[in-house]
């Protein structure tokens, strides 16, 4: 039921107090835009910003940024073994997946938090 005599008893909820007008007001749409772009700028930067992805203790690191731009993979040669190639895979892979997951949680801190879903999972984590 509405606290608004003149609105019609429809069982629907009154929409401008759920979307933060209360009283009968409209959003604060400044506000929102303000918001709006504040995370959009964070997204940028985080885009930008370059992480470090390793493995093995850092024997191999990976270098990425949040727009997926690979910048350098790094290998420690005490880790090149000819006879143990499936090891070395396996710590390039590894360092990758660490160097996505700092990406998505740099991305989901420059949201605010915001749940992203499956979205979130594009990126490739682990």
């Amino acid at each position: 039921m509405s606290d608004n005599p003149a609105a019609p008893d429809d069982g629907m909820p009154d929409l401008s107090a759920l979307l933060g007008g209360g009283g009968g007001g409209m959003p604060d749409l400044g506000g929102l835009m303000a918001q709006a772009q504040e995370m959009m700028a964070s997204a940028q930067q985080k885009a930008e910003e370059v992480v470090e992805g390793t493995a093995g203790g850092g024997v191999v690191k990976v270098s990425v940024d949040g727009a997926l731009n690979f910048h350098s993979v790094t290998i420690d040669p005490s880790v090149v073994d000819p006879a143990d190639v499936d090891m070395l895979q396996d710590l390039v892979l590894a360092a990758l997946r660490d160097a996505s997951s700092q990406i998505q949680d740099g991305q989901a801190d420059a949201m605010g938090g915001m749940d992203l879903g499956g979205l979130g999972g594009l990126l490739g984590g682990a």
